[in-house]
């Protein structure tokens, strides 16, 4: 949010870059990695693929505009696509130092025993999904099923910062409390996604459970610090 220009260079022209050059060198199919950012608030809960889209962060906005342009791309040079709005994707080898990723932030706090920030008072919810699942889901499309159409990945189910935090605590063994601070701008209070569009015509599900992801990203962080 504090540097927009920048965001939109990387995301947006960026993305553009890529579809020259798919369009250049006859590329047949496109997957694009979008975000629930695009969407409004939450006019219900979970928000399917129809949602409203009205972004509240630089980040959707730019997301929201590469997906126009590759359905810009798709019908003008025939490049098949599929867009895939991701639910808050967190595993192994994430980056713990940056400002998304909150499983990996936590995660590597603990471990060098510094006290974790919680942005409100907690009750922020986001829906989580393993990387795992969400290579499959990946993997799944690389043939000609659900073409030229956009798909929530996601396990529907939201879960609050708190309960993201304790999760973490508890698999790093520790009993350290939360610091809060204001919530920080253009950050939705509640995103939960439904992901069955996705489920019915991809034939993809997701199979790791959180605490089970949680354990593994812990592990990966203990191994390696």
């Amino acid at each position: 949010m504090s540097d927009p220009a920048n965001d939109a260079y990387v995301n947006i022209i960026g993305s553009l870059n890529v579809l020259q050059c798919a369009v250049e060198h006859d590329v047949e199919r496109l997957i694009f990695a979008s975000s629930s950012a695009v969407y409004s608030k939450p006019q219900n809960l979970p928000m399917d693929e129809n949602h409203p889209k009205m972004p509240e962060s630089v980040y959707g906005v730019s997301k929201l505009s590469v997906e126009n342009f590759i359905r810009l791309y798709s019908n003008t040079y025939g490049i098949k696509h599929k867009i895939f709005r991701y639910g808050n994707v967190f595993g192994p080898r994430q980056n713990p130092h940056g400002e998304a990723g909150v499983v990996a932030i936590f995660t590597g706090q603990f471990i060098r025993g510094e006290q974790p920030t919680i942005f409100g008072d907690g009750s922020k919810t986001r829906d989580y999904i393993f990387v795992s699942d969400i290579v499959a889901a990946n993997i799944a499309s690389l043939g000609d099923v659900g073409d030229n159409d956009t798909y929530n990945l996601a396990r529907g189910i939201g879960v609050s910062d708190f309960e993201i935090f304790d999760a973490v605590r508890g698999a790093s063994d520790s009993s350290m409390q939360p610091r809060y601070a204001p919530v920080r701008p253009g950050e939705a209070m509640h995103v939960v996604l439904d992901s069955s569009k996705a489920q019915q015509i991809l034939s993809w599900k997701p199979k790791v459970a959180l605490s089970d992801g949680i354990l593994q990203v812990v592990d990966h962080y203990r191994r390696t610090n």
